[in-house]
């Protein structure tokens, strides 16, 4: 589907101006199935090496959310797990597309370290020929995520917060710094989703004073988490401008984005939680040079 301007649909109302009418528009996604998903390390507070993981499990999970993505009609590409890189599955985090360019993650922990030369080997064989690896820790889009025309950014325990400035050079768009201050949501994609070009849903006491108080200026009509809805990582959620695909207890949540003309659809990515991640964890967006804007 074109997405040049001239065909962009804004959002509508129905006839009683009551309730949003939201449009969909096809995705291009990246994921990596968790063929070597395990947790055998910590690297943040959900990961615990005593629990056991089952790994079958995790690959039936992964499978129904690749499932959902291809029946609400987007694509989704495949990378090539890698043994020994049991993370290997959460793709939003080797590298953040916009444009068709791809500056590819810097991880800080050493576990992960090698998962973005496999990332950018992809994005390289797959036509991305504007592609770099970000000098300073960045995160992909864990960290990064596109609203309209500016980058959100996050950082506070994994991104650098100077890659931000490395990323706006790169990127030529805006890029807006938010500080995260409880480790369970280490990564913005944990704490804050975006819905459409205008509308985003996040979890306040995730941020820094000054970055909430940013938030709540340029998005003063946001959708609010729950402390419940955070918790099961509600917020770890992708959208098309109308589907949410997001963990599937998160139902305040849910009834708080059908009420704004949403259309919620659950899935259960538990096995994948206890690594810290869930649905926007393990979805990568690609965004082409030859199209506009596209938020996930």
């Amino acid at each position: 589907m074109s997405t040049k301007t001239s065909d962009r649909l804004s959002t509508t109302h129905d006839p009683q101006g009551l309730t949003p009418m939201r449009t969909a528009r096809p995705r291009h996604y990246l994921m990596c199935r968790p063929t070597y998903f395990d947790v055998v390390y910590s690297i943040n507070p959900w990961m615990d090496p005593r629990k056991p993981v089952d790994t079958p499990l995790a690959i039936a999970q992964w499978e129904r959310l690749r499932e959902v993505y291809l029946e609400l009609g987007h694509t989704v590409e495949l990378i090539d797990p890698v043994p020994g890189l049991p993370d290997m599955v959460f793709a939003a985090n080797g590298a953040t597309v916009v444009d068709g360019r791809a500056l590819v993650a810097r991880f800080r922990d050493a576990e992960r370290v090698d998962e973005a030369p496999a990332y950018r080997d992809w994005l390289r064989a797959h036509g991305f020929t504007e592609l770099r690896t970000a000098e300073l820790v960045n995160e992909g889009e864990g960290d990064y995520l596109l609203v309209g025309d500016h980058l959100l950014a996050g950082t506070g325990f994994r991104s650098d917060p100077r890659s931000h400035s490395e990323a706006q050079e790169f990127f030529s768009r805006p890029v807006i710094s938010l500080t995260l201050v409880d480790p369970d949501y280490y990564h913005l994609d944990t704490a804050l989703t975006v819905l459409d070009e205008d509308t985003i849903a996040y979890y306040p006491p995730a941020f820094s004073p000054g970055s909430l108080a940013v938030l709540e200026r340029l998005f003063p009509d946001a959708v609010v988490a729950t402390d419940d809805d955070a918790a099961v990582f509600g917020l770890n959620a992708t959208s098309d401008g109308r589907n949410v695909v997001l963990p599937h207890n998160a139902t305040g949540l849910a009834e708080q984005l059908r009420g704004r003309g949403f259309n919620p659809i659950g899935v259960d990515l538990s096995e994948l939680l206890k690594a810290g991640g869930s649905v926007k964890c393990c979805t990568l967006e690609l965004r082409s040079g030859d199209q506009e804007t596209h938020n996930s």
